[in-house]
C-alpha cells in the first residue's frame, strides 16, 4: 500500500509518512537529485589565463543554484609542500625533483577530490591547475573512470599580451610566491614561468586525440568558444521601498519613495557611467523609481519581490497576530520556509538565476528591485551561504554598489539620506546555528571548517617517493639565498594511497 502523504509545514511540500508519523525531511533533500554522477571539472591552460578566476566564479554560481561545489587549487597544495619559492627554475620540465613534487601535489588534491565527492556530500569538484600535458589529463580521466566520476575539461586559451600582462600585474605578483619580491622582478619571473610550461604544453585537440572527451575551449576571454561532446545537465549549465514595512504588494511610491527617486536621479548623474543600463521589476514602485531617472529601462518579472502568498500586504506584526504558527515556522528556517501559496528564498534563487546570467554579460547596470531579491543578488556576488542570505542587510533608500575585484566583488553601501522604515529582522536567537555548521544553498556542504586550525592537505611526503630536493638559490625574489625545501609539517601519504589515486552589478 502506498504510504500516506503529509505536507511539510516549512517547505509546503508533500512527503510520505511512516506508521502515520510524518517523515522529517533532511536538509539535503532540498538539493537537486540529478541522475548524473559526481563531476570533476578540470581546468586546462598556461598560467595567467584566468583559470582560477573562472574556477571561483563557476563554483560560486553552482553553489548558488544548489549544486555543492568546491575548488581544489593544486598551487595551494604546492605552496603548502614547498614553503620557500625560489624562482621559475622550479617549473622547468627537466627539473626532475620539482616535477615529482608537483605530481604528488596533484595526487594529493585528487585524493581530496575523491573524499569530497564520495564522503562529504559534494557533487562537483573543480580541479584548478595547468594540466597542460596529455599524460596529466589522461591520469585524471583514469581517476574519474576508476571512481565513477564524470570529467569535463575547461581550457582557457589566450595570447593577447595586454590581457596576460594585466592578469599578472593584478593577481599573480601579489600571490604568496612573490611576497618578498618587487613587482618588476616578479613580473619577469612569472613570464619565464609561463615559458617553462609552454615547452610541454599540449592543447586539447578536438579533431584527433581528444575528440571523444567532453570539454569547452574559452578563447581570448570569451571572444570565441569551442564546445565538444556535452553530456549532461551539469555540463550544459557550465556552458549557460515600502513605507509601512508591508510584505510584497504592488503599491506605488510613498512620499519618501518619490524623494528617494529624485535623489537617486541626481546621484546617477554625478556618477556619469558610460553605457548604463537600468533594470527594474514589474512592480509599480520600482518602475516609478526608474521613470524619475529619465533614461530607458527594461522590466524583468524575475525581479519582482518574493511572493508572500496569504501574507501579501501584511506587516510582520500582522502576520505574527493572524498566522502565529507560520511566523514561528519562518523563524525556524527562513531560507527554506515557503509562504502558504507563495514562495521561499529557495524558490526566489531559481527565479532570479536568468538575471544573474545576464548581469555577468553586462558592464554598468543599475538594478532597481526589492529587499529579498537584492539579498539573492548579493548572496551570489559575495558568495554568501543559504543560512546567511535571508539576513543580509539591504536597507531601503540605499544604493549598493558592487565592483568586480580579482576573484570576487567589493560592495559599497551608499545612503542618499532619505528617511526609510527599517524592515530588517535579525536572526532569532533560537534559530542561530553553532559555529561551523553553515550550509551551502540547497545542500549540506560545510562552508567553514569547525576545526580551530585548517586541515592540512598532507600528512607527510615519503622520502622514498620524493627524494631530497636540490638546493636552488633565489635569483631575485628574496633578500638572502634560501634552499628549496619541503615543509616538515604534516606531509605524509602512504605509497599505496598515492598509487590508488593514479581538482550588483557594477
Amino acid at each position: 500500500m502506498p504510504r500516506e502523504l503529509t505536507q511539510n509545514r516549512i517547505q509546503k511540500i508533500w512527503i510520505p509518512s511512516k506508521d502515520d508519523v510524518p517523515a522529517v525531511p533532511r536538509r539535503c533533500e532540498a538539493s537537486p537529485h540529478l541522475a548524473n554522477p559526481p563531476t570533476v571539472i578540470v581546468m586546462v591552460g598556461l598560467p595567467a589565463r584566468g583559470k582560477t578566476y573562472m574556477s571561483k566564479k563557476l563554483t560560486r554560481y553552482l553553489n548558488w543554484i544548489g549544486l555543492p561545489t568546491k575548488v581544489f587549487n593544486v598551487g595551494e597544495y604546492r605552496r603548502e609542500a614547498v614553503k620557500h619559492y625560489s624562482s621559475y627554475d622550479f617549473f622547468k620540465p627537466d627539473n626532475q625533483d620539482a616535477v615529482k613534487i608537483r605530481q604528488q601535489c596533484a595526487l594529493a588534491a585528487l585524493r581530496d577530490v575523491k573524499s569530497y565527492l564520495t564522503e562529504e556530500g559534494g557533487q562537483i569538484a573543480v580541479f584548478d591547475a595547468t594540466n597542460t600535458t596529455r599524460n596529466r589529463r589522461d591520469m585524471i580521466l583514469n581517476f574519474g573512470n576508476e571512481n565513477g566520476f564524470r570529467v569535463f575539461f575547461i581550457e582557457s586559451v589566450c595570447e593577447d599580451p595586454n590581457v596576460i600582462a594585466t592578469n599578472i600585474m593584478e593577481v599573480k605578483v601579489s600571490c604568496p610566491d612573490y611576497r618578498d619580491c618587487n613587482k618588476n622582478d616578479a613580473m619577469e619571473d612569472f613570464q619565464k614561468r609561463i615559458e617553462c610550461y609552454r615547452l610541454s604544453y599540449e592543447p586539447l585537440d578536438p579533431d584527433q586525440y581528444d575528440r571523444n572527451m567532453s570539454f569547452i575551449k574559452v578563447i581570448d576571454v570569451g571572444r570565441r568558444f569551442l564546445v565538444n561532446r556535452i553530456q549532461d545537465h551539469i555540463q550544459s549549465k557550465i556552458v549557460e521601498d515600502n513605507l509601512q514595512g508591508r510584505l510584497g504588494g504592488d503599491s506605488g511610491l510613498s512620499a519618501q519613495g518619490r524623494k528617494f527617486a529624485g535623489a537617486l536621479s541626481n546621484f546617477m548623474e554625478e556618477q556619469n557611467l558610460k553605457g548604463l543600463k537600468v533594470w527594474t521589476s514589474q512592480l509599480r514602485r520600482s518602475i516609478q523609481t526608474a521613470e524619475a531617472l529619465g533614461v530607458p529601462y527594461e522590466q524583468w518579472k524575475a525581479l519582482n519581490e518574493i511572493d508572500a502568498g496569504v501574507c501579501e500586504e501584511m506587516t510582520y506584526d500582522e502576520v505574527k497576530e493572524k498566522y502565529p504558527e507560520e511566523f514561528a515556522l519562518r523563524d525556524q528556517d527562513k531560507y527554506y520556509y515557503r509562504y502558504p501559496t507563495g514562495e521561499s528564498y529557495q524558490d526566489l534563487v531559481q527565479r532570479v538565476e536568468p538575471v544573474i546570467m545576464e548581469l555577468e554579460r553586462q558592464e554598468n547596470v543599475m538594478v532597481i528591485c526589492h529587499q529579498a531579491v537584492t539579498r539573492c543578488l548579493l548572496a551570489y556576488f559575495l558568495d554568501k551561504s543559504a543560512d546567511e542570505m535571508p539576513y543580509l542587510k539591504c536597507p531601503l533608500h540605499t544604493v549598493l554598489k558592487l565592483t568586480p575585484v580579482a576573484y570576487g566583488c567589493k560592495v559599497e553601501s551608499i545612503s542618499l539620506n532619505v528617511e526609510a522604515v527599517n524592515t530588517h529582522r535579525d536572526r532569532p536567537e533560537q534559530s542561530k546555528r553553532a559555529p561551523g555548521t553553515l550550509i551551502r544553498r540547497n545542500s549540506v556542504t560545510p562552508l567553514t571548517s569547525p576545526e580551530p586550525t585548517k586541515k592540512p592537505r598532507f600528512d607527510m611526503l615519503d622520502d622514498h617517493i620524493i627524494p631530497e630536493v636540490t638546493r636552488t638559490t633565489l635569483s631575485r625574489c628574496a633578500t638572502s639565498p634560501l634552499p628549496l625545501t619541503l615543509s616538515a609539517q604534516n606531509l605524509k601519504r602512504s605509497s599505496s594511497d598515492l598509487h590508488e589515486l593514479l581538482q550588483l552589478c557594477q
